[in-house]
């Protein structure tokens, strides 16, 4: 059997709750090993995007912000969701202005993850933003944010000794600073 193929059999699925957000799934499964299990999905109605703003002097700009459902204060890049079917640049566009005022003139992709494919099939794209014109920031309702300016270095050690711990933000500062030799 060719090992890229799905072992997995769905003998039935149901989706138990759903909100503007998400939905979970039960699934009655046949498992790889031939004998029957569940499975629960955590599927996300937006695609995750994250964005590392870099301006001219080199330096990044972090978001802090209470999280919810961790109970607790994160730093993290700005990050936000993008609705499926709807394009993923302009929502990492709108993202930066919304959390940072920031407009950005160059953009690159340089990722896309996914963010805990044990029980979710949530996927995540990050994006640097460059050549930045600074300008007011419209935080949604939900969010208290604090900007933090701070070399990528400083980013990269944040990272390191798990002052950042939000996975996006942890692959993307860390792929960005394998590809700027930080």
């Amino acid at each position: 059997m060719d090992a890229t193929q799905n072992p997995w059999q769905t003998l039935d699925s149901e989706v138990r709750y759903e909100n503007n957000w998400l939905s979970i799934r039960h699934e009655n499964v046949i498992t790889p090993a031939g004998t029957p299990g569940i499975y629960g999905v955590v599927s996300f109605k937006n695609k995750a995007v994250g964005v590392i703003p870099i301006d001219a002097e080199g330096y990044t700009y972090l978001v802090g912000q209470y999280r919810y459902a961790l109970n607790e204060y994160t730093w993290e890049i700005p990050e936000g969701g993008c609705p499926v079917g709807t394009d993923m640049l302009e929502s990492a566009q709108r993202e930066l202005q919304e959390e940072t005022g920031f407009v950005a003139a160059k953009w690159t992709k340089m990722a896309r993850i996914h963010t805990s494919n044990s029980a979710t099939d949530e996927e995540g794209f990050i994006y640097i933003a460059e050549d930045l014109t600074p300008g007011l920031h419209a935080p949604e309702e939900t969010e208290d944010l604090q900007l933090l300016k701070t070399p990528l270095s400083e980013a990269v050690q944040m990272v390191m000794d798990g002052r950042i711990t939000d996975s996006i933000s942890m692959a993307g500062l860390l792929m960005l600073a394998r590809l700027r030799g930080i």
